[in-house]
């Protein structure tokens, strides 16, 4: 494992409910509207509040429109990806690659259809359908951490790199409606009847979405030498650090005292004093875990705490499940590349126990490092640091050579 060495991040994709492609993400998060969620075209899904914010018809060539859901939106996100990196398959065949995929569900469509009746399928197999598109026999991982899935997807590509694996990884994350994973949320009581509101005096609970997020990590030395470096034109950013920790503590509910949360932050951060220009929480709208992020990012950050602007990103998307974390990446690095950190959607009444900036408008992005969190149940905790390229990258936070731990 060589821990010194840069990885960087040279493409991005995504698919949400406002659309497909990055530059859809762009522009719903400049405008900041409200979206109210959907009710899924499901007759089974017998539970008070079936919500969630739907991808809209794709509609779009190249893809067999009987495939499941989750897998769609990773072949979109990944070709987007791809294109934005300058790659493509032969490319990816020339080279050691590999895909690791992030999922609360992996693809659950053909084993909730209808009743049941069709064989059951294993569900987590997005990493090789996409794998097998690409036409790539390297690496495939499925990572199943809950709602921090994504976050550690980011981190295993980047200990492939930093191990010599691989020189391309097509990393992220993806999920789409499951009945099962709604109706489990509605049992818990979990579910907002408005919208996902972090942050908010009177949220409710969650609101699921689908989509994908997904970028293209490589080694600087494998980016700087077809050319991808050369440009200067700030659109390649470093992964310059990823931090995990597990609570083990409650099968749902964070460790009051978030002393891993607190781990996972700061090894991400690398040494301080940690300078970061935003950052993009897991804010999920649930009372306990708003007010324990926005504590403990006071307790990490320090008096500047309350000087980073937060771009809460589920206020726009909903809660993407094991995508949200790469869907926050991917929301990192276009703030990174515009220089810029969009206006939240608005806040009714921001919780007085959240001491946390939520800007109403857009505001310069000062330092040019965005830190975003992930968490989810089981006390999975993620923390991914993304940067402009060039800076140093921070061996604590790489991912199993310092990064993990429970």
């Amino acid at each position: 494992m060589n821990a010194e060495a840069e990885v960087v991040v040279t493409g991005v994709g995504a698919v949400t409910c406002h659309g497909v492609g990055a530059d859809e993400l762009w522009r719903a998060m400049t405008a900041a509207g409200t979206r109210l969620p959907d009710r899924p075209a499901d007759p089974l899904a017998l539970m008070d509040l079936p919500l969630i914010n739907l991808v809209p018809d794709l509609g779009l060539p190249g893809l067999d429109p009987t495939s499941e859901r989750a897998t769609r939106f990773a072949s979109f996100a990944a070709a987007e990806a791809l294109a934005d990196a300058g790659l493509d398959a032969g490319a990816l065949d020339a080279v050691r690659s590999a895909v690791v995929l992030g999922s609360c569900m992996g693809e659950p469509g053909v084993n909730e259809r209808g009743r049941g009746g069709e064989r059951w399928q294993p569900p987590f197999r997005l990493a090789s359908t996409l794998a097998g598109e690409l036409g790539l026999f390297g690496t495939a991982i499925d990572v199943a951490n809950a709602c921090a899935a994504g976050g550690y997807a980011l981190g295993v590509a980047a200990d492939l790199v930093r191990a010599g694996e691989a020189d391309v990884v097509i990393a992220g994350g993806s999920d789409a409606y499951s009945r099962v994973a709604l109706g489990c949320f509605n049992r818990l009581g979990a579910v907002d009847p408005e919208r996902c509101r972090p942050f908010e005096s009177d949220r409710a609970g969650t609101v699921f979405a689908e989509g994908a997020g997904v970028l293209v990590v490589e080694s600087a030395a494998h980016a700087r030498a077809r050319g991808a470096l050369g440009a200067g034109d700030g659109r390649v950013l470093s992964l310059s650090g990823v931090g995990w920790s597990c609570d083990g503590d409650h099968p749902t509910a964070p460790r009051e005292d978030g002393e891993q949360i607190v781990r996972a932050m700061r090894r991400a951060l690398g040494a301080p004093p940690y300078d970061v220009g935003c950052v993009v929480p897991h804010g999920t709208g649930t009372r306990l875990n708003d007010v324990l992020e926005s504590r403990l990012l006071g307790r990490v950050l320090g008096e500047g705490a309350g000087r980073v602007p937060l771009y809460s990103l589920k206020a726009l998307l909903g809660h993407a499940g094991g995508a949200s974390a790469a869907l926050a990446v991917v929301a990192a690095a276009l703030i990174l590349r515009h220089g810029t950190v969009p206006g939240n959607v608005p806040v009714k009444e921001q919780d007085p126990e959240c001491e946390v900036w939520l800007p109403g408008d857009p505001v310069p992005l000062g330092a040019r490092r965005v830190l975003v969190n992930a968490y989810g149940f089981g006390g999975n905790n993620a923390s991914v640091v993304l940067a402009a390229a060039g800076g140093s990258p921070s061996v604590e936070g790489a991912g199993l050579s310092g990064g993990s731990g429970g």
